[in-house]
């Protein structure tokens, strides 16, 4: 292995809600999500005379190695360079992206065998969610089916590419985090019981407006169906985050943002970054011109454009370094 480098692009994505939340079918949770194209964690692993970890993110990524490299028994004699880290505790999966990347870095490097499953399960990911999962393997706009008695991480039900001129505006509150660790845990133990007939409502939503939306690229329809979705989820968090928003000034914005006609307007996970969908970039760049004009007084936020990615997590092998 002392020639031998591997690369890993890990893609952020977009939380855009659960489905049941009362698991009154016996399956807890599923969800829906979106792969993101201009964030991610992109990392690499080389030989070295002993564990470093090097760039972003480099004490979350130093535990994860230690982590893994005992758990999978092979040698922690290697550096781990980060060239980029996805923001962590913002909605966009950093936890699990990271903990993806480095478990197929060193599947990679050591020639373990090891699927993304196997790699999602040593790390403990996917315990709700199972969105990074999907989007670290396919890509594109994934359903997850949530967790049964017998689940180890959630299955995909649904995968579908995302049309590749629609455009994302991601709403950065940098002041704050979403809730995470045992915040997010008390969080859920404490929300009131999900209304059975909203999640029936929910699923039929999805299965027979929101999907059949995103394969005929109907952007109008697919976004009320996640506006719907948002609200009301976003509803039964609010007790334990704050609002429908965890940010009061992203809900401004993206109150703004849907009487320009943006649609899907929502939270990512716990926030507190907002999201909205608009059909071509040339908009989503005119959008965060107006609202950096309009919304200067929130010198907190920022705004990005993203494109969906319509792809999985890549993992590049290189066994002779000086070629």
């Amino acid at each position: 292995m002392a020639d031998r480098k591997v690369s890993v692009i890990a893609p952020a994505r977009l939380h855009m809600g659960f489905i049941d939340l009362s698991g009154s079918l016996g399956r807890r949770f599923g969800s829906i999500g979106v792969a993101l194209n201009e964030i991610a964690t992109r990392l690499s692993i080389v030989k070295a005379a002993e564990l470093n970890v090097t760039g972003p993110s480099a004490a979350r990524a130093l535990k994860c190695t230690q982590r893994l490299c005992k758990e999978l028994n092979v040698s922690d004699q290697i550096l781990i360079d980060i060239e980029a880290a996805i923001p962590e505790h913002v909605g966009l999966g950093s936890g699990t992206q990271m903990s993806l990347a480095i478990g197929s870095a060193l599947n990679g490097f050591y020639n373990l065998g090891l699927t993304t499953r196997d790699i999602a399960k040593i790390t403990h990911r996917g315990m709700r969610s199972g969105i990074g999962i999907g989007v670290f393997e396919q890509g594109g706009l994934v359903v997850d089916g949530g967790r049964g008695e017998q689940t180890i991480t959630p299955p995909v039900v649904s995968h579908m590419d995302v049309p590749e001129q629609w455009r994302f505006i991601l709403i950065f509150d940098q002041r704050g985090q979403g809730l995470h660790g045992e915040q997010e845990i008390k969080a859920f133990k404490e929300l009131p019981v999900f209304s059975h007939k909203e999640a029936a409502r929910l699923c039929y939503l999805l299965l027979m407006q929101g999907l059949p939306a995103i394969a005929e690229g109907n952007i109008s329809l697919f976004g009320d169906v996640i506006t719907q979705l948002q609200n009301s989820v976003g509803e039964h968090f609010a007790s334990v985050q704050g609002g429908v928003f965890t940010s009061p000034e992203v809900a401004e914005t993206m109150q703004w943002l849907e009487q320009q006609g943006a649609v899907a307007i929502g939270q990512t996970s716990w926030g507190p970054t907002g999201f909205c969908a608009v059909d071509n970039a040339q908009k989503a760049d005119a959008l965060i011109e107006a609202l950096q004009d309009k919304f200067s007084c929130f010198n907190q936020l920022s705004f990005v454009s993203a494109s969906a990615r319509n792809s999985g997590g890549d993992v590049f092998i290189t066994d002779d370094m000086s070629s």
